[in-house]
């Protein structure tokens, strides 16, 4: 099991939209996120961002991934999303939210 932590921006005149988005997520996003063997995933809210965690369970992360963004009802709910979001200008290349590196964890 691997740890993916990511960070970014929400603009502030959606954030009660992005969180009633959130409130009553799409089944089939929902789906497809096990299916891609994300477990725990978790959005946080301070200050105008969002962090998101998940563990990722999985042997073949870069398939998982691919799997769930050729997914056509993920993919609708990216576009339903993403409005929402303001991407940080410190992201790496092909990234839409910021990865965030991990500096300490406890189980």
């Amino acid at each position: 099991m691997k740890r993916y932590g990511s960070v970014i921006g929400i603009r502030a005149e959606r954030l009660d939209e992005y969180k009633r988005l959130h409130g009553a997520v799409w089944p089939g996003v929902l789906k497809m996120i096990k299916e891609c063997n994300m477990e725990n995933y978790s959005i946080y809210y301070h200050d105008g961002l969002l962090f998101s965690y998940f563990e990722y369970t999985g042997d073949d992360y870069e398939a998982d991934m691919a799997k769930m963004a050729a997914d056509p009802e993920t993919r609708r709910w990216w576009d339903v999303c993403k409005p929402c979001q303001a991407p940080l200008d410190s992201r790496k290349d092909g990234e839409w939210w910021a990865g965030a590196e991990e500096v300490f964890h406890c189980d």
